[in-house]
């Protein structure tokens, strides 16, 4: 009896053809799969980043430009939005503005990494 075996037990039997490599395999596709996800999540990042979202509140009052980086690009503020009497309001359609742009490359970045994620399950993409 060989040492660590017990009375009765046999020794384990290898893969026909005394290899032991499939499940090697199986693991190299996998770590090939997950770095084509992630490359095509990298270009897609890069993509995204280049792009450009505008958002319009208050009848076209104020409307912000963002980047898909989410840095504020453009702020135009139609000049009968600026009451002195009501800054409130004018701050009010600015929020809302870049709220707005905010949510909109959310839901683009959403959508292109659902795309290659095809579902998943990968939390926080």
């Amino acid at each position: 009896m060989g040492r660590g075996m017990k009375a009765g037990k046999r020794p384990k039997q290898h893969a026909p053809g005394g290899s032991m490599g499939g499940g090697r395999k199986a693991q190299m596709q996998q770590l090939q799969q997950l770095q084509e996800v992630q490359k095509q999540m990298e270009d897609m990042q890069r993509e995204l980043d280049e792009q450009e979202v505008s958002a319009s509140v208050g009848g076209g009052m104020v409307t912000a430009t963002m980047s898909g980086k989410k840095e504020l690009k453009a702020l135009k503020i139609d000049p009968d939005a600026v009451d002195p009497d009501d800054v409130e309001t004018l701050q009010d359609l600015v929020i809302a503005a870049v709220n707005e742009c905010l949510r909109q490359i959310e839901e683009m970045s959403e959508n292109a990494y659902g795309s290659i994620t095809g579902g998943l399950g990968i939390p926080g993409l």
